[in-house]
């Protein structure tokens, strides 16, 4: 599967994610819950847009954009998915 747009800048936090994730033995219940929503990842990208003004006080907004960007894209929640669901956040998968 080929790396959307800003997949290098979400690299290290999902592979600490993905780490706290399987500490946690959640897992499984990430991974199902992201295949429920994937049709819906444009979707959730244009609420982040819509609502990066209210959640830059809280998070950067570059780091929003790049979510929404990866979300935008074709594959881009099944890549999420991927790199939360493996136990080195897919830091050692073949793309």
């Amino acid at each position: 599967m080929m790396a959307p747009p800003d997949a290098e800048r979400w690299a290290q936090r999902l592979a600490r994610w993905s780490r706290r994730l399987h500490a946690a033995r959640l897992d499984g219940l990430a991974g199902a819950l992201l295949d429920a929503a994937e049709p819906l990842g444009p979707l959730g990208a244009h609420v982040l847009w819509i609502a990066q003004p209210a959640l830059g006080l809280f998070v950067p907004r570059d780091e929003i954009g790049a979510l929404a960007r990866v979300l935008d894209q074709p594959g881009g929640m099944a890549w999420l998915r991927d790199r939360l669901v493996e136990p080195d956040g897919g830091l050692t998968s073949h793309e």
